[in-house]
């Protein structure tokens, strides 16, 4: 199999499988607990708290596990807006958040929590000029992902940032898909809080950790004693060592976001030299280098995700979350796009495993399957 589809999850790799096995084994105590075998287990929960604050550029005491991103979304948004004065009491997200972050944007709005959407340009980056007519004095917090989980494209955080803290607000990111493919500090990074979960970078499912700045105000959302009083149950140990266990792994992230990028733009190219009915998305704009989302004329997402899927080529319409053709991406319908060419939407996203064997072998299989397709689209159009 040819997998790419590293935005929605990657494998775990073998050494965070090896580092999780003795902790299920033989640490199954409950850190919470004083005696021997408990207190074991704290120990190893603190020295992954410390690989994690290391790795990330934060302070340990700033660290807060939580079951993946999605839960520390939630933490942050609204437990910072709950802690908030009254005075600000407006949030903003970015228009093409992933589609389960802008579920917790409709239900605070149904909620009766004034919400606005910050939009993006057609080329998929962010509206500077309206994020800063929108940011005011009663905004409590902007919620902004750092890299696109479809389109590939990057935010600017800085600016945001910039932007937030001179009006009085807080700045949470989203960094699911960043963390792991570029550089990250959050100790420089301008962000307030920002979220991540493991299994982007080769750790496993079901983990994450929320980063929120010492001495910021945030009520808990799950009550309990665990994560300092911030995040209350169980500690998900196993999970949390192999979370520790795949950032310790990444070291320098450049080198290989350059690998992909000269692999992704391999495919580009291929593809639109053989087809050239090919068009792809934010392909101008600083984007990750490992996504590519791209339409073939209008062939619709499923004939061709049915045709990759018979070469062996595991790709996706968008988010892994919300894909299934029936629906066109949020995302391209923020960015202005027709929703006829938004429901022929095709990523590929590329990571560790991908080779350039495995490019040259999509480029001289795919494009004989889609060229007839093409071909008959254009006979049938009036």
């Amino acid at each position: 199999m040819i997998y790419l589809d590293h935005n929605a999850t990657t494998p775990p790799a073998p050494e965070v499988i090896a580092a999780m096995l003795p902790v299920l084994s033989g640490l199954w105590a409950n850190a919470s607990s004083q005696h021997g075998p408990g207190q074991q287990a704290k120990r190893a929960l603190s020295t992954a708290r410390a690989t994690v604050a290391e790795v990330l550029g934060c302070k340990p005491v700033e660290v807060i596990f939580t079951s993946g991103a999605t839960e520390a979304n939630h933490l942050a948004v609204r437990g910072l807006l709950a802690a908030s004065v009254p005075a600000r009491r407006r949030v903003l997200f970015g228009s093409v958040e992933h589609a389960g972050h802008l579920r917790l944007a409709r239900a605070l709005r149904d909620a009766g929590v004034p919400v606005d959407l910050l939009p993006v340009q057609r080329d998929g980056t962010l509206d500077l000029a309206a994020a800063a007519s929108l940011i005011g004095p009663d905004v409590a917090l902007v919620s902004l992902m750092a890299a696109n989980n479809e389109t590939g494209a990057l935010m600017p955080v800085t600016e945001v940032a910039a932007l937030a803290h001179a009006a009085g607000a807080l700045l949470h990111v989203d960094a699911t898909q960043l963390i792991g493919k570029l550089p990250f500090e959050f100790a420089g990074y301008g962000a307030d809080a920002v979220s991540l979960s493991a299994h982007k970078f080769h750790g496993p499912k079901g983990v994450g950790a929320l980063l929120l700045r010492l001495g910021l105000p945030c009520v808990p959302q799950i009550l309990g004693s665990q994560e300092r009083g911030r995040r209350g149950g169980t500690e998900n140990l196993a999970g949390i060592v192999g979370l520790a266990a795949a950032l310790a792994l990444l070291g320098d992230v450049r080198p290989q976001a350059a690998r992909l990028a000269r692999l992704r733009d391999a495919l580009e190219s291929g593809l639109t030299r053989a087809l050239p009915e090919t068009h792809i998305w934010c392909r101008q704009v600083p984007r990750l280098a490992g996504t590519s989302y791209l339409r073939f004329g209008q062939l619709s997402v499923d004939v061709v995700l049915q045709r990759l899927d018979g070469l062996g080529v595991a790709a996706s319409s968008g988010a892994a979350c919300a894909s299934g053709g029936s629906q066109p991406s949020h995302v391209l319908m923020a960015m202005g796009v027709p929703v006829e060419e938004a429901l022929s939407a095709v990523r590929f996203s590329l990571g560790t495993s991908t080779t350039p064997a495995q490019i040259n072998t999509l480029l001289d299989a795919l494009p004989p399957l889609l060229e007839p397709l093409l071909h008959e689209q254009v006979l049938a159009a009036p």
